[in-house]
């Protein structure tokens, strides 16, 4: 075929070869009748036998006004064939027709004249049934309604995805004329929408012919260039009666209103999970750091990409602190965290770092105020204001701070510190929803931090006081050596009473002394030191452990209802024996060559400060060489294993060869007592030495 021949596109360019029938004409059955100049059919095409009920056979060659129309309109049919014939105009209309089973129907008729190449005339008839064109007509006139009047944005594309038209909504829509989408695609009409997206979703329409629904697309188009908004998409293929793949419908409904309330409500969800979340995370524990950190991890990533917990140093020290408007801030570092941004990491005070930050800083105005200070866009000559040296804030911008928000944290009406914010990774400025969730953080946290921060004062001052109270003994005493530890609570506890005491006696005996005042804090501590003074005093007595442990029994029940553990031995290196007695203690171990590690058996009699109960003296070998291991339960008792379990694992770490009694010492704590343990550890263990 030629060029000539070939059929074009739609704009005539370049031949694209025979295409698919239209399905339309085969809907309206539209049948083809042919007479010559005297009115015969010579011509009858198989959608006249449907319609007027004649085969080929029976037609040809007759008059078609007596086998086609009823009598009565004999001559007015006559009359207009001739017209047409005499004139060579078309004539258009309805008109009732008689089928071959006596039957009337309606029927559209299409007159033309048509002449041959001999000069011959005929005339062609095209008809349809008129209530298939009627409803035909109906049907375009509905869709083009709907579709003009719809308040949905419509659109139809071909298979090339380039519009082929569009209706008014969706010219509102985008912004962009009618006339000036047809032949365009997505992505050369509205550039600034996901079009990689859009153009794949209609393709996978077209190949499969599944319908797309409710496909949330956003961006921004000609009709508002300067903000987002957001569409509900749905995508249908177009196909005609046979089967043919016609192009693709498109509808579009703006949503931006519900997608914002949806992420405005999204948000809301967030900070109130966030706000548990904080509820569940911050203050674990009455450690300072500890509750500091919490924190910092709560804001990161959810609220800010870093973030510093900072408290003013006079606060930590346990003193009131306000600032005057020309005054610095003394700031401790106590926590900070960041979501993949070194140069900002680098740039903050690390934790336990004191530092000075001038009046004109950000973060002293927000202790000194005591109100949140916020810049949502932060510009480069903020940088110095927001940094405490000239390099921190040149990492600060090469990190790329784009939003800064302080928030102080203030309990009991007392500024703490404050809660320092900064946006790299997430390009949203803060703004006034994070400001309320930030404050809302701080002042759960405050609390949190304030609490743990006067504990720690109230447990150093305890533990100093205890750490006053406990002996510093020499390593070599009478008959023995000994090495000895204490280890206070986890930090989720106040500080014991626990205690130990190496007591030299007269005739080169020792007294060792390990107790365990029940309770915890200064009271504690402060009992621990008064049994302990009694217990040095009593022992210079010279008394059996038994009777010892009698007086102190007394001397405990006059304590304000105290009561303490104690196990109180005396060693002597020419027996070769210590005498215990036991209040209510663990029983100590015995360590010899040559035989596995024992626990004494002991009368374990009842607590100090009951009262009413005889105590016990037990006499026991104690060989040179041999090792006497006294603790308090804090080295063995723990919540999830059962004591005689943890027993067996003393005894086991005590076995083996031997070696210096402080690498012992060191070896038993680093084992069996964990950080976070609830009690304190006092250990003491002496090896017999040979006499002098």
């Amino acid at each position: 075929m030629s060029a000539a021949g070939s059929p074009l596109d739609d704009g005539g360019r370049s031949p694209r070869g025979p295409e698919e029938p239209s399905g339309l004409l085969d809907v309206l059955r539209v049948a083809s009748v042919v007479l010559d100049a005297r009115g015969r059919i010579v011509l009858w095409s198989p959608q006249a036998e449907e319609l007027f009920g004649y085969t080929a056979q029976e037609a040809l060659g007759q008059y078609a006004a007596r086998i086609m129309v009823h009598e009565q309109h004999l001559d007015l049919v006559v009359k207009l064939f001739s017209d047409v014939m005499d004139t060579g105009q078309d004539w258009a209309g309805a008109f009732p027709i008689r089928r071959k089973d006596g039957s009337s129907r309606l029927v559209e008729f299409r007159n033309m004249r048509l002449q041959d190449d001999r000069g011959e005339v005929y005339a062609l008839g095209l008809c349809a049934d008129q209530s298939t064109v009627r409803r035909l007509e109906r049907e375009v006139a509905l869709s083009t309604r709907m579709i003009e009047q719809s308040p949905i944005g419509l659109a139809f594309a071909d298979p090339e995805l380039r519009f082929v038209s569009v209706n008014r909504a969706l010219e509102r829509l985008n912004g962009i004329p009618a006339e000036e989408h047809v032949g365009r695609s997505v992505r050369e009409l509205l550039p600034q929408v996901d079009t990689d997206a859009v153009e794949a979703a209609m393709r996978e329409v077209l190949r499969t012919g599944r319908p797309l629904l409710d496909q949330l697309v956003i961006g921004r188009t000609p009709a508002h260039p300067d903000e987002d908004h957001a569409w509900s998409v749905s995508l249908y293929r177009l196909e005609d009666s046979l089967g043919n793949v016609l192009g693709l419908a498109g509808m579009a409904v703006d949503v931006t209103e519900q997608h914002r309330a949806g992420l405005e409500a999204e948000a809301a969800r967030r900070r109130l999970s966030l706000i548990a979340d904080a509820s569940a995370r911050i203050g674990t524990t009455l450690e300072l750091d500890r509750t500091a950190h919490e924190l910092a991890d709560v804001a990161v990533p959810e609220l800010a990409d870093i973030a510093a917990v900072d408290l003013l140093d006079a606060v930590v020290q346990g003193r009131r602190s306000a600032l005057g408007p020309a005054e610095p801030a003394v700031i401790r570092a106590l926590a900070v965290q960041a979501e993949d941004a070194p140069d900002a990491l680098r740039a903050a005070d690390p934790p336990g770092h004191i530092a000075r930050y001038a009046p004109d800083r950000l973060v002293t105005e927000c202790v000194r105020t005591g109100r949140p200070v916020m810049l949502p866009q932060v510009k480069d000559e903020d940088l110095p204001r927001i940094a405490g040296s000239p390099e921190a804030a040149e990492l600060l911008g090469r990190a790329g701070v784009h939003s800064y928000l302080a928030v102080p944290l203030i309990a009991r009406g007392e500024v703490l510190g404050a809660l320092d914010l900064k946006r790299t990774r997430n390009p949203l400025p803060f703004g006034e929803d994070d400001l309320l969730l930030a404050r809302e953080l701080a002042a759960r946290a405050a609390v949190q931090i304030d609490n743990a921060r006067w504990y720690q004062n109230a447990r150093d001052t305890a533990l100093t006081l205890q750490r006053s109270l406990l002996p510093s003994h020499p390593p070599m005493t009478g008959g023995l050596e000994v090495a000895s530890r204490y280890r206070p609570a986890g930090t989720t506890s106040e500080v014991g009473g626990d205690w130990f005491d190496v007591i030299p006696l007269d005739g080169a005996k020792t007294a060792l002394v390990v107790g365990d005042v029940m309770g915890s804090g200064i009271t504690a501590a402060t009992t621990m030191g008064r049994l302990r003074t009694a217990t040095t005093t009593l022992a210079s007595l010279d008394l059996e452990p038994a009777v010892l442990l009698e007086h102190l029994d007394k001397i405990t029940a006059g304590l304000d209802q105290a009561i303490a553990t104690c196990l109180y031995a005396v060693h002597d290196p020419r027996l070769r024996q210590v005498r215990i007695a036991n209040a209510g203690h663990l029983p100590p171990v015995r360590v010899r060559a040559g035989h596995p590690p024992e626990l004494l058996d002991l009368p374990t009699g009842v607590p100090l400060g009951v009262g009413g109960v005889a105590f016990c003296t037990t006499a026991v070998d104690l060989e040179p060489g041999d090792r006497l291991v006294l603790y308090t339960d804090g080295l063995v008792e723990t919540r999830r294993d059962p004591l005689d379990e943890r027993l067996d694992r003393l005894r086991a770490l005590l076995d083996g060869p031997d070696r210096p009694l402080e690498e012992v010492c060191d070896l038993l704590l680093r084992t069996l007592h964990e950080p976070d343990d609830s009690d304190d550890v006092a250990l003491l263990i002496a090896r017999a030495t040979t006499p002098e």
